[in-house]
């Protein structure tokens, strides 16, 4: 009798194993929201909620989810990158700078003074952006959506004294717009609260 070795073995996925989807370490950011996408299209759609309201789901809390979810893995990357740049390059300036002078090579100088302009520009970049903050703020609030849709999924927390999904609806829908009603609060007032200055000094100089 022949064995199948593990190599042959078909590729198994989250909807055929009931494992935990991808992690976004192991297959990326977009492969994470593509199975976040159709992990919680199924469980919208296996909802006893009228086609309305499974798709008032879809359209407002479920698209507001995948698009900070997006939001916040490309502010990070930019936070990242730009951090690593400012923190790198400060690194490596003064090393430069120092075998310029005791290796008696002129082109390290010059190599620094690249480099110090390259964390100068990474700098301001991120301090005009802020980046930081923004990545914070985008995950923060898309954690808050997921786990107040988890609350409804189960009908646990808020939703406990509700015996049908139907039921808990207009009180998860009221919920939602709350959290993204701050979310807007918060963005404008603390997130992107400095660029307006920055803006006003270019414009008189």
């Amino acid at each position: 009798m022949n064995s199948r070795s593990v190599t042959d073995r078909p590729e198994t996925t989250p909807a055929t194993t009931g494992q935990p989807g991808p992690q976004k370490q192991q297959s990326g950011d977009a492969a994470y929201l593509n199975w976040l996408k159709e992990d919680y299209t199924g469980l919208i759609n296996a909802l006893a909620l009228s086609d309305l309201h499974k798709h008032m789901l879809k359209s407002r809390w479920l698209d507001q989810v995948l698009w900070m979810e997006g939001r916040a893995n490309r502010t990070r990357d930019w936070y990242y990158r730009l951090r690593l740049t400012t923190i790198i390059g400060g690194i490596l300036i003064p090393i430069l700078v120092t075998l310029s002078q005791t290796a008696a090579l002129p082109w390290v100088a010059w190599v620094a003074t690249f480099i110090g302009a390259l964390v100068a520009i990474a700098a301001a970049v991120e301090e005009f952006f802020r980046y930081g903050e923004r990545w914070r703020h985008y995950r923060n609030t898309v954690e808050t959506l997921k786990i107040e849709g988890w609350y409804f999924f189960q009908l646990s927390g808020p939703y406990s004294r509700y015996n049908t999904h139907e039921q808990a609806y207009e009180r998860f829908g009221g919920r939602v717009e709350a959290i993204l009603q701050q979310d807007v609060q918060t963005y404008i007032t603390k997130v992107v609260v400095e660029e307006e200055p920055l803006k006003g000094e270019q414009e008189n100089p």
